[in-house]
């Protein structure tokens, strides 16, 4: 008998199930033609989002969560031990094969620790991304997840090639493309016009859609200030849609 595979998929925030749904989806058609696959999905509740309710899983066509952590909050080593310690009790209660991780937020790291300190192999989505800045703690979330990880899972050839300088096997490395354009084709039935088009007289191919949120990029000052007029200077006079996060709307208004 096929030995039945047992999966755990890491998810810490909103992004990261439209990062995961896609796998699912594939882990699922795999069940149906037979492959003895099991997954356990588990939020480590690094970001809370009021906005998951059960609608959201329902029209990402993914199940809830078996087990959600409820890790957030704390500073950058107060969340990560949070979740270290959590996702440990989690992964003795419910052994896997392989653990999953997408993207480079907290939770990609320390579940990557732990995993590898249990003997359980670690897949890597969207490895090999690298800024070179170690002031982002996501930079520093994605070196440590790599050089922990068995699969690595890539978005761009770019990454691939991050990834052999660092020394990695190149038949470790999967070049697969983005899960996020997945989903996102995947839900192209259910696009809508927001009520800013009508409200702002947006047309077709003469507009832009900026998003900023690094802090990096946005909590200091000066460098945010020249950061937008640059932009602005260069957009040739075309609107600019900028959904802003609360923190960055502060910082703006300060401005």
């Amino acid at each position: 008998m096929t030995k039945i595979r047992y999966i755990t998929l890491i998810a810490g925030a909103r992004p990261n199930f439209m990062k995961i749904a896609p796998i699912i989806h594939e882990i699922e058609r795999r069940k149906v033609k037979g492959e003895r696959l099991k997954y356990r999905l588990v939020h480590t509740g690094q970001h809370y989002d009021q906005k998951m309710s059960d609608t959201f899983f329902e029209e990402l066509k993914i199940p809830e969560p078996d087990a959600n952590l409820g890790c957030g909050g704390g500073t950058q080593a107060e969340q990560t031990a949070a979740i270290m310690v959590a996702f440990e009790k989690e992964l003795l209660a419910n052994p896997a094969d392989l653990v999953i991780v997408v993207g480079d937020v907290n939770s990609t790291m320390a579940c990557s620790i732990v995993a590898k300190k249990l003997n359980a192999k670690v897949a890597h989505v969207e490895a090999g991304i690298r800024s070179f800045d170690l002031t982002m703690p996501e930079e520093i979330n994605r070196m440590v997840t790599d050089a922990l990880a068995d699969y690595f899972f890539t978005t761009t050839k770019l990454a691939n090639e991050n990834l052999c300088k660092a020394g990695i096997p190149v038949e470790k490395i999967f070049f697969v493309g983005n899960v996020m354009i997945d989903t996102l084709l995947a839900n192209r039935n259910r696009f809508k016009k927001p009520s800013i088009w009508d409200k702002i007289g947006l047309e077709k191919g003469n507009y832009i859609v900026m998003t900023l949120h690094r802090p990096a990029n946005v909590d200091g000052e000066s460098h945010f200030k020249a950061l937008l007029e640059a932009i602005i200077t260069s957009s040739r006079g075309l609107p600019i849609i900028f959904p802003v996060h609360p923190r960055t709307a502060k910082i703006i208004e300060s401005l």
